[in-house]
């Protein structure tokens, strides 16, 4: 659960930029993951994109494809969203 804190930041500007665009729903989301440290441990992807999943039920964003690309660094970068 290390990573839901991360999952609940992205998912804010996930839903932020939809609403500047204004999107009625997410489709796909892309991010670019670095090694994050959260409470000690490294951020799984795959634990990211589940996180993501749970916060977003209920959101326009609940039925969202997630794709992370792993890259260097300790940073997380919101790449792109669509949707209508």
């Amino acid at each position: 659960m290390h990573d839901l804190h991360e999952a609940d930041k992205i998912l804010k500007v996930v839903l932020a930029k939809a609403e500047e665009n204004n999107l009625k729903q997410v489709d796909q989301i892309e991010i670019k993951l670095g090694q994050i440290e959260e409470h000690g441990e490294i951020i799984n992807p795959d634990n990211l994109a589940f996180n993501i999943r749970n916060l977003a039920k209920g959101t326009i964003a609940a039925d969202a494809e997630i794709n992370i690309v792993e890259i260097g660094g300790d940073i997380w970068e919101l790449v792109s969203i669509e949707g209508i």
